[in-house]
């Protein structure tokens, strides 16, 4: 809904705006002036969530109380009031999309139980959803990379893709991108996003929307507000629920200045994440201002509000400007919406210029681009930045705490420098030939097995990658989509030093796992005009997807000969990307280090081979001339970089590219599915299932129940993320849910990942808790899904233990340290729990995303009061715990809202001894109580629609 039906309009504040030949109702904000209200100190942020506030004014879940709060703003105060957000429209990738379309249709099922319409479950607010996690890097280096990849893709993911067409045609309002378009942060960016949204009967307002990806703050950089909320959260939007949200704070990030020579956007943006992950962000809004936003090109802002999660912001937000006008125009806009989006927000009073009033905000912090340097992060998390010329001591430093459990950790071994042609071995060759994988001519049809390549250096090369492995040696290079692909200026960087490279002679050794994963079409198109596209294939990043890849783990096997050296030799393998997540375990099972950098240095990387190089004192290598290559000779000047982006960049490329968009290959065209308001649910399949949630679901929900006797399945340390938690990557054939897949028929090759797998709960609940970094204090010495199955102390799986301790009723939990859920919005890290059995956590700290989901599936989170934790408190996990008196979460969770309330906890050990602690009950909102009370959001959205009939 765009607007509320029964909107009392307190403010008087409906009105007509002209633009072009159109008159559209707009609710102007400037007349909240007669209620007293100064507009200029509100930050551009909140005055869409003010306008969002007057649209849809309903006396009930909006009144007037709630604008005038909002209105009048305090930047002090500690955030304490809760609003009703309703965002214009959902974004979704297909790996959270799929079991987002699962739950719809399950609720379409339950819906016919209890009586009711099915057709009623429909998105009420514009569902748009991008295929773009399901492509995995398994050839690379070839020619016909793409076309292999792609038709694996298809090959692995034909059910969901086939699923994903039914949701089409059954729910109103939903639409699909199809794979191989590009991922949904670009595609939003370059295509979907409004910025002006407007209604069938001229209504506009500014658009903005959730994402079911974190990264959805992406779309920041162009003035809409949005960012990642879990799956289920955005299946409630969907819905038309609001979205319940405490009123933020908003810091203030003030830019002077301009970046100097050698430094790019991702340098800005791994400088701002140091900054802010230090000064503490989490749960409040952040937005930029100053002189310096005019610096910044569009696409650097949205670099920078890309990493929004990754500097613990709920959005990292721009204002509205003349450049964000000349990106619609470059992105081909018609010049009709460009000119609705000026006039709109200078009637608004929220057009930015250089003589706009500075805000009020809650703090400030300050940045002189010009101090900013060349930097990378990592081994392990994005605001680790180091700046470049210390990344090797860094890596040296962190590395007795990075090794496995294989390595030698007396063995003192010399770092040999393999020096072949060039200064490094050549590529040459098309692996293709030797792995036995189809020419890329054929690779188009998914109707054919195509086997995935396994490709061996030592059998392609003849070369034995051991002597020349070491700790440190890099062997993923990986110019991901995401953060960096919808800047043409960083991008165009790296082909310009691969140009510059390979004109010098030199070459990638052929133990580093290249790619190149752009973010849309429209990237390869402005590569071949620049003729850069034959330079980087030199050096091996052929185009291997447009879709998430490495970033998320689909990176793909590496070489059988380096997975065997780094196993055997227990090596402390690196990744460089250009992407935002460098979590442990995130990017492969094989490399336990991994730099987050900008594209050209992924590449100047992937020529060095090793993490340690100093690229101010050491050569690159030898170029044909017999001469040493240092980085200082290949890296390209800003005027060279915005010189080509001025050549090779045309709004034709972008109008071209999207006005196909939803077309798809023919593989997507011809693909066959199920019609029918519900759906057709197989029995046997292995990828999608109807899911269990609503199962014997009544109309009227039952009392709270008191959690007694329950047991603790892990006991965890600080920053655990959601890709802890959350089923991610490749399934383990000796897990849980291989054995699964295989018990049901699937051959090992055919596993598929976690993602592809997320509308089949079988799978996703046997790979909760399975992250191969995963460490569980209750089973000390272990990495994995492991955990100790109590009294019995018996060692096993966590799905295992989950399993007996359903079998004997026992309610179990969580205990965790600080930043509890950080990283991606994944509703399988509290669906997973939930299924788990696990019916409450208590940590130091939570994730806001993360913890709101938690509360969506019916989970209590609790907080440790400042101070305390698991070891303060003296817990071990082998207690057996209780959450209040009898009665007491009832009584306190049926009463009047209370923000902050606390509860004590009971933990009795085997020898008598209890220890009690009191923990805050971090149920937020109202509305949130309401979730709770039904046993989760879906479960309260569905008796709502069911009453209504």
């Amino acid at each position: 809904m765009s607007s509320s039906p029964n909107n009392p309009d307190s403010f008087k504040s409906k009105s007509t705006l002209k633009s072009g030949s159109k008159n559209y109702t707009i609710f102007r904000l400037e007349a909240l002036k007669s209620a007293g209200v100064d507009l200029t100190r509100l930050p551009f942020s909140l005055r869409i969530l003010l306008e969002n506030l007057l649209r849809h004014e309903d006396g009930r879940t909006v009144t007037a109380d709630d604008i005038k709060f909002l209105a009048t703003w305090d930047p002090k105060a500690e955030p304490s009031r809760e609003i009703a957000y309703m965002p214009a429209r959902v974004l979704m990738q297909d790996f959270t999309g799929v079991p987002a379309v699962v739950d719809l249709a399950a609720m379409r099922d339950a819906m016919s139980a209890l009586g009711g319409d099915p057709e009623r479950i429909n998105p009420l607010q514009p569902a748009e959803l991008v295929i773009d996690h399901s492509v995995q890097v398994d050839q690379f280096g070839t020619s016909g990379s793409y076309d292999i990849n792609a038709a694996l893709e298809f090959q692995r993911n034909r059910e969901r893709y086939a699923f994903l067409k039914w949701g089409q045609t059954a729910f109103r309002n939903f639409s699909a991108v199809p794979p191989g378009m590009g991922i949904c942060h670009q595609v939003n960016l370059e295509h979907l996003a409004r910025v002006v949204f407007t209604t069938d009967d001229n209504l506009a307002y500014p658009d903005t929307l959730v994402g079911t990806d974190s990264h959805t703050t992406m779309i920041n950089g162009l003035g809409v507000l949005g960012w990642g909320v879990g799956g289920i959260e955005a299946e409630a939007a969907m819905l038309g629920q609001p979205v319940s949200m405490l009123v933020p704070q908003v810091v203030g990030f003030k830019l002077t200045g301009r970046l100097k020579e050698g430094t790019t956007a991702t340098d800005l943006v791994l400088t701002v994440t140091e900054m802010l992950r230090k000064l503490g962000v989490v749960g409040k809004f952040v937005e930029f201002y100053g002189p310096g936003v005019s610096e910044l090109p569009l696409a650097d802002r949205a670099t920078i509000a890309n990493m929004a999660p990754e500097y613990g912001a709920t959005c990292g937000i721009f204002p509205v400007d003349t450049e964000t006008l000349r990106y619609l125009r470059l992105t081909g806009r018609s010049e009709d919406q460009i000119a609705l989006v000026e006039a709109y927000y200078r009637e608004q009073g929220m057009f930015h210029t250089a003589s706009a009033a500075e805000a009020e905000y809650s703090t400030t912090i300050a940045l002189d681009l010009s101090t900013v340097e060349p930097s990378v992060a990592g081994p392990k998390r994005p605001q680790d930045r180091v700046p470049l010329s210390q990344a090797g001591p860094s890596f040296k430093q962190q590395l007795p705490a990075l090794l496995g459990p294989n390595a030698n950790r007396n063995e003192v071994r010399q770092m040999l420098r393999w020096e072949g042609e060039g200064g490094h071995a050549s590529l040459g060759g098309d692996l293709a030939s030797s792995a036995g994988a189809p020419e890329a001519g054929s690779a188009g049809s998914a109707v054919a097995t195509i086997e995935a390549p396994a490709v061996s250096i030592q059998g392609r090369y003849g070369i034995n990658p051991e002597p020349y492995l070491d700790h440190g040696s890099i062997v993923i290079a990986a110019i991901t989509s995401c953060t960096n692909t919808s800047n043409p200026y960083v991008m165009l960087a790296a082909g310009l030093l691969a140009k510059k490279a390979v004109e010098k002679g030199l070459s990638t050794p052929p133990w580093v796992k290249t790619s190149l994963a752009p973010g849309s079409r429209v990237v390869t198109d402005y590569y071949e005009k620049a003729g850069l596209m034959p330079y980087l294939d030199k050096l091996g990043f052929q185009t291997v997807g447009y879709g998430c890849t490495t970033c998320i783990g689909n990176s793909g096997p590496l070489p059988t000969d380096v997975s065997k050296a780094i196993e055997d030799h227990g090596l402390v393998a690196v990744s460089v990307l250009s992407g935002n997540r460098n979590f442990e375990g995130r990017i492969s099972p094989d490399v336990r280090a991994n730099y987050l950098m900008s594209p050209p240095l992924v590449v100047a990387y992937a020529l060095a081979g090793h993490i340690a190089h100093n690229f101010d004192s050491d050569p690159i290598g030898k170029g044909k001339d017999g001469k040493p290559v240092f980085l200082r000779d290949i890296w390209p000047t800003q005027q060279e970089v915005s010189d080509a982006v001025g050549a090779s960049i045309d709004s034709e490329m972008f109008k071209d590219e999207y006005s196909r968009v939803t077309q798809g290959d023919q593989n997507w065209r011809g693909l066959k599915f199920p019609e029918g308001k519900t759906y057709g649910w197989e029995p046997d399949s292995t990828y999608i299932r109807k899911a269990p949630y609503f199962d014997g679901m009544k109309a009227q929900p039952s009392p709270i129940e008191d959690i007694a006797g329950a047991r603790v399945l892990a006991v965890l340390g600080d920053s655990v993320t959601t890709d802890h938690i959350s089923p991610a990557g490749s399934i383990k054939l000796n897990g849980p849910a291989g054995k699964y897949l295989t018990d049901n028929g699937v051959k090992p090759a055919d596993f598929n990942s976690y993602g592809s797998r997320r509308g089949n709960h079988e799978v996703m609940v046997r790979g909760t808790f399975a992250n191969v970094r995963l460490r569980n204090k209750l089973a000390p010495g272990t990495e994995g899904g492991v955990t100790r199955l109590l009294p019995d102390d018996i060692p096993m799986s966590i799905y295992d233990a989950s399993v007996a301790y359903a079998q004997r009723s026992t309610p179990l939990a969580i205990l965790a340290g600080k930043e509890y859920g950080s990283g991606s919005s994944r509703d399988w890290a509290a669906k997973g729990p939930r299924l788990l059995g696990i019916r409450f956590v208590v940590a130091e700290s939570y994730e806001r995303i993360h913890r709101s989901n938690l509360v969506g599936m019916g989970i209590l989170p609790l907080q440790f009061l400042p101070g305390q934790n698991v070891e303060s408190l003296h817990l071990t996990g082998e207690e057996v715990f209780r959450v209040g008196q009898p009665g007491e979460l009832k009584a306190m969770l049926d009463g009047k809202f209370a923000n902050g309330k606390t509860i004590t906890v009971f933990a009795d050990s085997d020898l008598g001894k209890t220890i009690e602690f009191s923990a805050t009950v971090r149920i937020d909102t109202p509305q949130e109580i309401l979730y709770y009370q039904n046993g989760g959001i879906l479960q309260y959205v569905l008796r709502q629609l069911a009453a209504k009939n």
